[in-house]
């Protein structure tokens, strides 16, 4: 049995856990909403620019532009974004099985073949995949220390360059969406080539506009606009995702501190009861044993 001052050695040993965790979950809470307020405040001037670019595009001939042309995939690359730091639950760990399985289930040829490649976006995924032998094309660390918009420009300039050198002719992109404080989802969404701003069936209303400069030289500009817009989204998405789990994690790591203080403090007490009443048993058999010798 655990020695009275063990058993408070360790509970103040939990005690300065559970300052750590309290401290941590104040701080995630501020990034995540922060965080969220960035969520949102991106997600409209996406919008924006798919809306232009499904007026757009329909309405202009001959258009040869590589970002939208679909060509034979024969090398694949999966863009998968985690977080650069642990402590965020299970966070990290299902969005990284989610991939692993994608790779080596749903895109077996490939993968089976050597022909597919990784772009880990955040310190977990690169050490998670370089561990297990992926081919990693390249890899974007500590960019979620200071998130900023030229951290999604730097990914998307890297994977065009890859593409339109035909280092692979098919890429997706693997992240946690943001949902709510309790909830995120892992999608796989394509990102190039770039898909058809038309649904199957749907019709779009298309009007003759007067383009200045040309629409082909308008589409040429959007694209990697869009593109960017689309990553940085992804970057967002993944970052309020993040701090939401870290969040809820730092919260139960601090619950269940407290619960585990209140349990050792009860036996703290039990054993200190008991060392109080076997020294009282042995003072007075003591002192019985001097009145029967006297």
């Amino acid at each position: 049995m655990a020695t009275l001052r063990e058993i408070k050695r360790r509970i103040g040993s939990i005690k300065s856990t559970e300052k750590i965790t309290r401290a941590m979950k104040m701080v995630a809470s501020v990034k995540f909403r922060k965080a969220q307020q960035n969520v949102v405040a991106a997600r409209p001037y996406a919008r924006k620019i798919d809306e232009i670019l499904r007026n757009l595009i329909p309405g202009i001939e001959d258009l040869d532009n590589k970002l939208l042309k679909e060509r034979e995939i024969k090398k694949l690359i999966a863009v998968v974004v985690s977080s650069d730091r642990g402590l965020c639950g299970s966070f990290n760990t299902n969005l990284l099985k989610s991939a692993s399985n994608k790779i080596v289930n749903k895109y077996s040829d490939f993968y089976t073949s050597h022909n597919i490649t990784l772009f880990t976006v955040g310190r977990k995924s690169f050490d998670y995949f370089s561990k297990r032998g992926f081919d990693i094309f390249a890899r974007a660390v500590n960019v979620f220390d200071r998130l900023n918009f030229i951290d999604a420009q730097n990914i998307v300039k890297e994977i065009i360059k890859g593409y339109t050198e035909n280092k692979f002719d098919k890429v997706i992109v693997i992240y946690n969406e943001f949902k709510s404080v309790v909830q995120s989802k892992i999608v796989e969404e394509q990102f190039l080539p770039i898909p058809p701003f038309v649904n199957e069936g749907e019709k779009l209303k298309t009007s003759n506009y007067i383009f200045e400069p040309s629409g082909k030289d308008i589409i040429d500009n959007l694209l990697p606009r869009h593109l960017n817009t689309q990553i940085w989204r992804v970057l967002l998405e993944s970052y309020a995702s993040e701090q939401a789990a870290r969040m809820t994690a730092m919260d139960t790591a601090t619950t269940n501190a407290n619960d585990l203080v209140k349990q050792l403090s009860l036996t703290y007490n039990r054993a200190r009861q008991a060392a109080i009443t076997k020294e009282l048993l042995e003072v007075v058999a003591g002192a019985e044993a001097l009145r029967e010798s006297a």
